[in-house]
């Protein structure tokens, strides 16, 4: 099984773009527009089948692959700010046990 971190530097060796704060604007830009993608799939499947729809195993499969797109430049964008997804994602489950523990969790904003 690969790790988070294994996982990162792996997609970091495919990385082929720009270079400096470029890689920070491309790769915010291409994270937002893989996260369009997904959700456009979705609208698909909810036009074809109102709320109440099962997910095909191609529809899965399919999401699943945008998925894995939106987790590469999650991936480059963490790594060009000085974190691992390591790091992101133990802060992130910090936040959130905290949020829940002060009984947040349906608040909205950053700082609750």
């Amino acid at each position: 099984m690969m790790t988070l971190d294994e996982y990162q530097k792996s997609a970091l060796e495919t990385y082929i773009g720009p270079l400096g704060r470029g890689r920070f604007i491309y790769g915010t830009m291409k994270l937002a527009g893989e996260a369009g993608e997904f959700n456009e799939k979705v609208g698909k499947i909810i036009r074809k089948r109102d709320l109440g729809f099962e997910l095909t195993p191609e529809e899965r499969a399919a999401l699943a692959a945008e998925l894995g797109d939106i987790l590469w430049y999650v991936a480059m964008v963490a790594d060009y700010l000085g974190y691992s997804l390591q790091d992101i994602a133990v802060a992130n489950q910090v936040k959130l046990a905290s949020r829940q523990a002060r009984g947040v969790l349906e608040g909205s904003g950053d700082n609750r």
